[in-house]
């Protein structure tokens, strides 16, 4: 199987999603791709696939050193990776809908976005900052 290949579609696929909610977060096409389960299942199913085929092999999750082996093959490098997209784009998503909930102007949650897809945890972080700022909660 060619992972370059598949790492580039898997990279290429989420960004429809993220496109959508940075610069048409409301609009019914984003309803439909980033905001219906559609999108996650369609990149669930992309990685069920993946996990299966990457079954087996030298490696595990048990130790630092199995892990280090375990993302020393390509097919597991490539499903840890999808793993993060799809992560990262479910929770843009989530942001977008928890700031239009709350009223948070959507030019005030774009840093957010942009960060969450390149940084996931930062992003998020970041936008719990603002949402803290705007409403004085720790709770969502």
């Amino acid at each position: 199987m060619d992972w370059a290949l598949i790492f580039k579609i898997a990279n290429v696929s989420v960004l429809p999603g993220w496109f959508l909610l940075v610069l048409f977060p409301n609009q019914r096409a984003t309803n439909f791709v980033a905001h219906s389960y559609l999108y996650p299942t369609l990149l669930g199913v992309f990685y069920l696939i993946l996990m299966i085929n990457s079954l087996g092999g030298a490696g595990g999750m048990d130790t630092i050193e199995n892990l280090k082996v375990s993302f020393g093959r390509d097919e597991v490098l490539v499903l840890g990776w999808v793993h993060y997209l799809v992560f990262d784009l479910f929770i843009g998503a989530w942001i977008v809908r928890d700031s239009s909930i709350l009223k948070i102007g959507h030019i005030k949650v774009v840093p957010s976005l942009i960060l969450t897809l390149l940084a996931g945890p930062i992003g998020l972080l970041f936008y719990l900052i603002v949402r803290w700022f705007y409403t004085k909660k720790l709770t969502l």
